[in-house]
């Protein structure tokens, strides 16, 4: 990371330097929350949390090397720290302390309902091709992970590609303030964290507060599929597959396989490519990586090497081909908005039958058993043959899908215990739920059938 002292770090966060004075100059070399990521060099910060409290590493980090502690209590210590009123807040202003260190760089924030880490993934792959890419890692994207990315950046970064995910107003205004971004994409809106956000006026409005720190000639690329985003004037381009976009494709094709081909367009340049992952929805974040290529004035050669390079992370569309079945492993998180998507996929798939193995959705407001129904009426239209549902709100999904072979259970235990039944050679099954709902499980019983 780039030099940051102890002395910088104490008046960035407004905190009380208590050690000797000649340790101001001590430089940091990494930033941590968690006491087993401690190396020599760091600087641990103690996090209240809600499982445990990280005042009770403070000795445990020292011990494996840190420079110095950012503490909410007087601590007795040989080894100097920094008194804060609160730990939280210190390591979002020390984030934008040194975020402000960079000022030759871009800084691609990205935000939306679905696709935010596939997009970031995307993006990041095609960047670089070119340059010199930080991005976020796994979904480190709260006012946690944001700052602990910004505190990540290496000194020769030209190149940030930041995550942005909230739940609840005045959230992104608070990234924004940290990630500062140059560059902003917004993916889509849809029906996610309604209990707060209340509608997806709501979350348009949630979202967008990234433009209130956003550097005053960012570039702004929104999915212009999206009716909410399309609202949004004085953008830079907008993406998606209508041809009424800047960026639009023709031509798709999924193979059946992990992959779908298709041909990019703008600017009266047709690319073609093969985007290494299912859905048309990543013919779509491929639409804006490469938008954002071309905004910082990459070749076509290496837009189409970027987003050939890409590569699916974690239980995110992620195909698992058995001696037996073919398992969609999307079960990562769901919102109505994602599992509609994540259906359609499963339909445009070429093969045997089509099952979908959905759990409940959380976090949907008063509505929520309208939404999951939606997501049912979606099924039927799409053709599924076999729906499987597991969960008290995921009822409302198989109660409202007509014409399609039903099953539904309380469980994911019992789910299990009947699947193997349910199946047949050759299916296509996707599966996919809230992360609460634990569907790893399913996908891992899945792989031994």
């Amino acid at each position: 990371m780039k030099l940051l002292t102890l002395g910088d770090i104490a008046e960035a966060c407004g905190g009380e330097y208590i050690g000797e004075k000649s340790k101001l100059t001590t430089p940091v070399k990494s930033v941590v929350i968690d006491s087993r990521l401690v190396e020599e060099g760091s600087l641990f910060v103690a996090i209240k949390g809600e499982r445990t409290d990280g005042h009770l590493y403070i000795e445990k980090a020292y011990e494996s090397g840190a420079v110095c502690a950012i503490s909410e209590q007087v601590i007795s210590a040989d080894n100097p720290y920094i008194l804060v009123r609160s730990s939280e807040q210190a390591i979002k202003d020390i984030a934008e302390y040194y975020r402000s260190l960079f000022y030759n760089i871009e800084v691609v924030g990205i935000t939306g309902s679905v696709g935010k880490t596939s997009t970031k993934e995307m993006i990041a792959s095609v960047l670089s091709q070119e340059f010199v890419v930080h991005k976020t890692q796994g979904n480190f994207n709260n006012e946690l992970g944001v700052p602990l990315t910004l505190l990540s950046m290496p000194e020769d970064t030209e190149v940030a590609v930041v995550e942005m995910g909230i739940s609840d107003f005045g959230e992104m205004t608070r990234l924004s303030k940290m990630v500062r971004p140059t560059v902003c994409v917004l993916t889509n809106i849809g029906c996610c964290h309604l209990e707060n956000l209340k509608d997806r006026d709501g979350v348009l409005k949630a979202k967008t507060e990234m433009f209130k720190y956003k550097e005053e000639d960012a570039l702004i690329f929104v999915n212009g599929d999206d009716d909410k985003l399309s609202t949004i004037e004085n953008v830079t381009a907008r993406y998606g597959l209508d041809s009424s976009n800047d960026y639009y494709a023709e031509n798709i094709e999924n193979s059946g396989e992990n992959s779908v081909s298709c041909t990019i367009c703008f600017d009266n340049k047709r690319l073609d490519v093969t985007v290494p992952a299912l859905g048309n929805y990543m013919v779509v974040n491929a639409l804006g990586a490469a938008a954002v290529g071309k905004s910082l004035n990459m070749s076509d050669e290496n837009i189409v090497k970027g987003i050939e390079s890409y590569t699916t992370v974690g239980s995110r569309a992620n195909l698992i081909t058995t001696e037996i079945i073919k398992i969609i492993d999307d079960c990562y998180n769901a919102n109505p908005t994602s599992v509609k998507a994540a259906v359609e996929t499963l339909c445009n798939m070429k093969g045997g039958r089509k099952v979908a193995v959905l759990g409940d959705m959380k976090e949907l407001g008063e509505n929520e058993l309208a939404l999951h129904a939606e997501v049912g009426e979606h099924v039927s239209k799409c053709g599924v043959d076999v729906l499987v549902t597991v969960g008290d709100l995921a009822k409302s999904i198989s109660d409202n899908a007509p014409g399609v072979e039903v099953h539904h259970f309380d469980t994911v235990e019992q789910a299990n215990e009947e699947l193997d039944a349910i199946l047949h050679k050759d299916d296509i099954v996707l599966v996919k739920a809230s992360h609460s709902m634990h569907f790893e499980k399913i996908v891992e019983f899945l792989k031994s059938v």
